[in-house]
């Protein structure tokens, strides 16, 4: 695993082949083969081992009291991850890739969700949790995607914080102190407590959260 993390790191998924991996392993190719199954399962075992570490320590991190400002680092942080590790975003991301599915990627969207669903409770989400969440993930994942496609010395050092802005303003409500006139981020925090409430039956629970979505979409 080490030997094929840094040869990814070195030069990307590329490089990444069978017989470079077991010559830089000291293994034989049917070693590879009898552990990982295929390359797929080389690379896939690769973006867990470099993704897994990341997730660890961002759930290790205590939330900030402003679950905006919790999103903001949050964004910061997966940002500065694809960046310094631009082989196993690649591989992460590649369409069609399994990956995506892995146990810490599922635990990073995971982490995700609570974040968003925090801003929820507080009456500043304008639009539902799943569409958020999936905005949230196209925004970080293309941010990053045109950064790398630059030489770093021609990077655009303001386009993170330029897209971290309009993905701010296109999920959030203008101010959480003013009175509620948006029925849509009403309806979004009071979704979001619907796992809390224990005095609707089943019937009555999916109902209500039928139509707060209703409300949510506007």
């Amino acid at each position: 695993m080490e030997a094929a993390t840094r040869l990814v790191a070195s030069g990307g998924i590329a490089a990444l082949t069978t017989r470079a991996v077991a010559a830089a392993a000291s293994v034989q190719a049917p070693t590879l083969y009898r552990l990982f199954g295929d390359k797929r399962g080389l690379l896939n075992a690769v973006a867990e081992h470099g993704l897994a570490v990341f997730v660890a320590d961002k759930g290790a991190i205590p939330p900030h009291p402003d679950p905006v400002q919790d999103l903001v680092n949050a964004w910061n942080g997966y940002v500065a991850f694809g960046l310094t590790n631009p082989g196993v975003f690649a591989i992460m991301n590649e369409v069609g890739a399994p990956a995506s599915e892995s146990p810490a990627m599922l635990a990073g969207i995971a982490i995700l969700r609570q974040r968003v669903e925090r801003i929820a409770r507080a009456g500043r989400l304008r639009m539902p949790v799943d569409r958020a969440v999936d905005l949230i993930q196209a925004m970080t994942v293309g941010t990053v995607t045109t950064l790398l496609a630059r030489p770093e010395e021609k990077r655009d050092a303001q386009l993170s914080l330029a897209a971290l802005d309009a993905l701010l303003a296109a999920i959030l409500t203008t101010s959480p102190h003013k009175e509620h006139r948006d029925v849509a981020a009403l309806a979004v925090g009071l979704h979001a407590h619907l796992d809390n409430v224990t005095v609707l039956t089943p019937g009555e629970h999916l109902l209500l959260a039928e139509l707060l979505d209703r409300l949510a979409a506007g």
